[in-house]
């Protein structure tokens, strides 16, 4: 049984249903509070926490619980609640299924995974207890030691939701790396993977062949030392490791796939009539035909898109830093994450997006110019990098190698051109030119480049007028 469990229903859970599910350990067992009582545990003897029960989350995007969990939910709006079971305790994961079946049995809607439904009996945990402090402190860190803060997740897709959110920031304030192991078989949201960073932050997948391989690289690992590090090859040098990397990571599935990939980047002048999520929507319209779906701080995306609240949102948490997430709708999978930031040189945001694309489908590469010119004249462009990958539609990473993204052009805001001495943006090496958007005297620069899949031209011509554009 799952670690996490979820109720999806049609009705807010209030909290006498919630607190019927907690009783779901008998009217002896201690419950408990975190995050200004956010989270609800119910613990043992000791009062350290079997099951954490995070705040149920309205939902009013519609597709997240089948991207997510590959169930079908109540229609739009419906409540999220999770629940998460302490690892290792039998009677924990019990009681957590049991406080979900209980819940939607009181509320309407269903428990996933389907199998988590229990009974409705009170779950036997008389002198069951749990793992002493420090882990038990964060709900979602199962191991901790001195190098890293190590989560389970047995979900389909593992993605951003507010327990995982939590982890990573409690793992980075302790100066820790987080290391996410999931089974076979589960896929990783683009959200967590750009999240992870370098070393010693991993994926870790567990394989029957290998034992344990880093979803991202392929390295097979093992852990030593308390972490999870590569295994390094008895014939392994100072110059070359030599790690082997697991057989299922190289087994290439080529379905005919694509995703097209934009990542860019816009400076604002800090106002106060400055209104957020413009510039991305704006490509998703150009590229799409329609807004995003939906938006929020974790997954799922539970509101609908709305660059009103999410400026507000940003505008709350100034000058900290704010994190978004958006996802477009079923006909069209897109996820987009978008980190906003107050400069000396204003209000950055900083858009990272991806939609996928069937063997059948075409990527609208045509309308490419016309987003790029758009974000250029109205949302004060930087700077972007378009690419096409062979990757999956559901724009999920799975296990295994996908294989770099082609670039297939680069743009350079009308600021960024401004400011090039001479005549160095307009005439580069490549052999087609920049091609410019936006009005004459203060253009922007639109910089075709090959997008072959199968080679590396257009690597190399990207690397070519990098080098160039930054010439002294």
């Amino acid at each position: 049984m799952t670690k996490d469990v979820i109720a999806l229903t049609p009705r807010m859970p209030d909290p006498w249903a919630v607190l019927a599910g907690l009783l779901s350990g008998g009217p002896d067992r201690l419950v408990g509070t975190r995050g200004e009582g956010a989270v609800i545990q119910l613990c043992d003897a000791q009062g350290r926490p079997l099951v954490s029960v995070e705040a149920p989350l309205l939902v009013s995007v519609e597709g997240e619980a089948e991207r997510l969990l590959g169930a079908a939910a109540p229609p739009v709006p419906y409540w999220w609640t999770e629940a998460r079971a302490t690892t290792g305790v039998a009677e924990a994961e019990q009681l957590a299924g049991a406080f979900a079946t209980r819940l939607a049995a009181l509320v309407g809607g269903s428990a996933w995974p389907p199998d988590a439904a229990g009974s409705l009996a009170v779950v036997k945990s008389d002198g069951v207890s749990v793992a002493p402090e420090p882990a038990a402190a964060q709900p979602a860190i199962d191991v901790l030691t001195e190098k890293v803060a190590v989560v389970i997740q047995d979900r389909p897709v593992v993605a951003m939701t507010a327990w995982l959110s939590d982890a990573f920031r409690a793992a980075a304030e302790a100066g820790l790396g987080l290391q996410i192991v999931s089974p076979a078989g589960t896929t990783l949201s683009p959200v967590v993977r750009d999240a992870l960073g370098g070393w010693p932050s991993r994926w870790i997948v567990q394989d029957e062949r290998d034992g344990y391989y880093d979803g991202l690289t392929g390295a097979v690992l093992r852990w030593q030392d308390g972490a999870f590090d590569p295994v390094i090859s008895p014939d392994a040098t100072e110059d070359d490791a030599r790690t082997p990397v697991a057989a299922a990571y190289q087994e290439v599935h080529d379905t005919g796939d694509r995703q097209l990939g934009l990542t860019f980047r816009m400076v604002h002048p800090a106002d106060e009539r400055l209104v957020l999520g413009g510039g991305l929507e704006t490509v998703w319209r150009e590229l799409t035909g329609e807004p995003p779906a939906g938006w929020g701080t974790s997954e799922p995306a539970n509101l609908p898109w709305s660059p009103a609240r999410l400026t507000d949102v940003a505008h709350e948490r100034a000058p900290e830093p704010t994190w978004f997430v958006a996802v477009g709708n079923r006909s069209r999978p897109g996820v987009a994450t978008v980190r906003v930031t107050r400069t000396k040189a204003g209000v950055e945001e900083e858009v990272t997006l991806a939609f996928g694309y069937g063997a059948d489908e075409e990527p609208p590469l045509d309308a490419l110019p016309a987003a790029a010119e758009a974000l250029a004249t109205r949302h004060r462009l930087q700077s972007m990098l378009v690419q096409l990958r062979k990757a999956r539609r559901d724009v999920t990473v799975p296990p295994r190698f996908e294989g770099p993204g082609v670039p297939l052009a680069f743009v350079l805001g009308a600021e960024e051109v401004r400011t090039m001495p001479g005549d160095r943006a307009r005439r580069t090496p490549l052999s087609e030119q920049p091609v410019r958007l936006g009005p004459r005297t203060r253009p922007a620069l639109y910089y075709p480049l090959p997008g072959n899949p199968s080679d590396l031209a257009g690597w190399r011509d990207f690397e070519k007028l990098m080098r160039h554009l930054k010439e002294a």
